[in-house]
């Protein structure tokens, strides 16, 4: 029972909204203030609407003696929100990773505000000078080689925060800035997405388990750009369908980036992805896309994965770009969100996998600049 005075906060309260003393128990685990009821009777008619604040509450440590606690201090985060699938955020999140004071960083790096992004949207696709493609091809190296670090990793009992630890450090000792790191407030240096996530999953204190399935996204500033790429990988044996949707994924990818040269259309790769999908029993997701990339993490074009999109553009020497085919496995390629307001899942809780390359439009054709080893595994 709260000792504190406020009105009674049921807009249909019986007796005129009187100073109150009874707390919602539940607000008062999640740390809500203020959620009073002059009786049960307020308290119950207005339930169905109060309990929507409980989802949206940003989780903090429950108290010690709390039973939803484990033993090694970890815990569910957002407890009363209605997950899609089987997997749950492990929190607390660690703390924020230090990136030390001599090595560049992007200009949201402390602010959280790609400031250079929104001044330049709505322009068009920018040719790249050899100088700038070489550095692409610089960044785009050194990405692949974070990625490729962080993939040995994988096994089951290690946490995704490990992966975060591991990515940050590579790409500190390589003089490289972690992109997604305070990016629009992302709190982490590298993106995981277990299972049914589709993108943007912060890394936490879930341990994987034989048979997720986990992407890796991994994007560096280093000498004033980007390199982006990521893709998905299995922890231990993993089952059919897993394999299914991450080979789609692959696939879908490959065979787009073999149409890509000057005067191809960007619309035209959805054409190309999202039958491979289909074929396999797969579905392209909509509401996230390829970009472009170079000084900025994010710019024109705007590349869609999906058949009869209506991208604009048309490909040239010099432009640089990602793409990503998100692949769901079933028909549904729509999406749900977290209340951390990053991590993206499917609708139905199904598995989703993904890869993206950073590509040069050439001459004569394509240049993969984050290329790595064929997978044998995906074949």
């Amino acid at each position: 029972m709260s000792t504190d005075t406020t009105a009674c906060q049921s807009p249909q309260c019986i007796n005129g909204n009187p100073a109150s003393r009874l707390e919602c128990p539940t607000c008062n685990k999640l740390g809500i203030k203020g959620s009073l009821f002059c009786g049960q009777e307020c308290f119950k008619a207005n339930w169905k609407n109060h309990k929507i604040i409980h989802d949206l509450a940003t989780p903090r440590q429950p108290l010690l003696d709390d039973p939803s606690i484990n033993k090694d201090g970890t815990f569910i985060g957002f407890p009363n929100f209605k997950y899609t699938g089987s997997l749950r955020p492990i929190y607390p999140l660690s703390q924020r990773r230090v990136v030390p004071p001599h090595i560049p960083r992007p200009d949201y790096a402390d602010n959280g505000t790609p400031t250079s992004e929104v001044r330049k949207l709505g322009q068009p696709p920018r040719i790249l000078s050899k100088d700038e493609q070489e550095k692409m091809r610089t960044v785009s190296r050194l990405a692949r080689e974070v990625l490729d670090i962080a993939a040995s990793h994988v096994r089951p009992g290690i946490t995704t925060d490990y992966i975060d630890e591991i990515v940050h450090n590579a790409i500190i000792e390589r003089n490289a800035y972690p992109s997604p790191l305070n990016y629009r407030e992302f709190p982490k240096s590298v993106c995981t997405s277990v299972n049914e996530v589709i993108c943007h999953g912060i890394p936490d204190q879930r341990k994987l388990i034989e048979g997720d399935i986990i992407n890796i996204d991994v994007t560096l500033y280093y000498d004033g750009y980007h390199g982006d790429l990521n893709e998905t990988y299995p922890v231990g044996r993993v089952d059919d369908d897993a394999k299914k949707v991450m080979r789609a994924a692959r696939h879908s990818l490959d065979e787009s980036i073999k149409i890509c040269k000057p005067g191809a259309l960007f619309r035209d790769l959805g054409k190309v992805i999202e039958p491979i999908a289909r074929a396999s029993g797969c579905a392209v997701v909509r509401q996230y896309t390829g970009h472009g990339i170079n000084d900025l993490f994010h710019c024109s074009p705007n590349i869609p994965h999906y058949a009869k999109n209506k991208a604009v553009g048309t490909m040239k020497a010099g432009m640089c770009f990602t793409i990503e085919p998100m692949i769901n496995l079933g028909t549904n390629w729509d999406l749900d969100h977290w209340p951390d307001k990053w991590t993206a899942v499917t609708i139905d809780g199904k598995p989703s996998a993904q890869f993206e390359e950073t590509l040069l439009i050439t001459d004569t054709g394509v240049e993969v600049l984050t290329a790595g080893k064929v997978r044998e595994d995906l074949l």
